[in-house]
């Protein structure tokens, strides 16, 4: 009886305890374990060392897209994920910005925002010229304007319906 007292404070204790996790910036987060679950390499950070650590170095995402991350980890857990919160979630973040998530989530392997991210750009680049989809993922065109010619002549379907350029690309 004593013993299943105890395993029950302890299991309590580590479930209860927060993990910390420290942005490129190095600002600190605190996050409870059922929302750094959802950060897979998080999880396997604590898995490795058998849960005895409780801050946890994120080199490769900065403190501006860690609040994103932690918000959409809080409603993947309490099951609230709607249509409407993704609209409103992306809604404040320009592409530039949608683009760093995608990176972080993907660092992260967070898979329902890796999806979801995914699906975004995915309709931002939706209907949209060559040229925005370059300037979009920093793609130099290596292109001679001779080859680019040849190349709209031959896939000239390819280029009707284009939607016109956003003024304001991020």
């Amino acid at each position: 009886m004593a013993e299943e007292v105890a395993s029950q404070m302890n299991s309590l204790s580590i479930s209860s305890a927060t993990i910390s996790l420290v942005s490129a910036d190095d600002i600190v987060f605190k996050v409870e374990p059922t929302i750094a679950k959802e950060m897979e390499t998080v999880q396997a950070f604590i898995d490795d060392t058998d849960g005895k650590i409780t801050t946890i170095p994120l080199p490769n995402i900065s403190s501006h897209d860690v609040p994103y991350i932690i918000e959409y980890c809080e409603k993947s857990v309490a099951g609230t994920i709607t249509k409407e919160f993704e609209s409103e979630f992306v809604k404040k973040l320009n592409n530039e910005e949608v683009k760093e998530l995608f990176l972080a989530a993907n660092y992260l392997n967070i898979k329902k925002l890796l999806d979801f991210l995914s699906q975004v750009i995915a309709d931002r680049i939706a209907n949209k010229s060559v040229e925005y989809v370059r300037r979009y993922f920093g793609i130099e065109n290596d292109y001679t304007p001779e080859e680019e010619a040849k190349l709209r002549e031959e896939l000239a379907w390819t280029f009707t319906g284009v939607d016109p350029d956003d003024e304001d690309e991020n």
